[in-house]
């Protein structure tokens, strides 16, 4: 399925509307050019479909389209980066360490 994003940078999230009152998002702001992912949510029941993963190529690329460095703060978005490195062209060089320290779960 593909989920539809939606940007409200007003409150700094992207958004997936899952159903009536159920959102996954992507919590985020902006300084010094820099995008600094602070946090994602999926409601646990649709956990295990893509949704973070979907949120995490939207901003990706709209960061790649808008210069912005990316620095992951949140787990979701450090297990991101780590298990897609082709995305790493968007990393600021200050992340990079904090990615590849970062522990996979097993």
């Amino acid at each position: 399925m593909a989920y539809r994003v939606i940007h409200r940078p007003k409150i700094g999230k992207f958004l997936i509307r899952l159903g009536p009152g159920k959102f996954a998002f992507l919590g985020y702001t902006i300084k010094d050019n820099k995008i600094y992912i602070e946090s994602t949510y999926t409601p646990p029941e649709y956990r295990g479909r893509g949704i973070a993963a979907r949120l995490m190529e939207v901003v990706v690329e709209w960061a790649r389209e808008r210069g912005l460095k990316v620095v992951p703060v949140c787990s979701y978005s450090l297990y991101f980066f780590k298990k897609h490195e082709e995305a790493w062209d968007v990393l600021d060089p200050e992340a990079i360490s904090s990615v590849r320290s970062f522990e996979l779960r097993k």
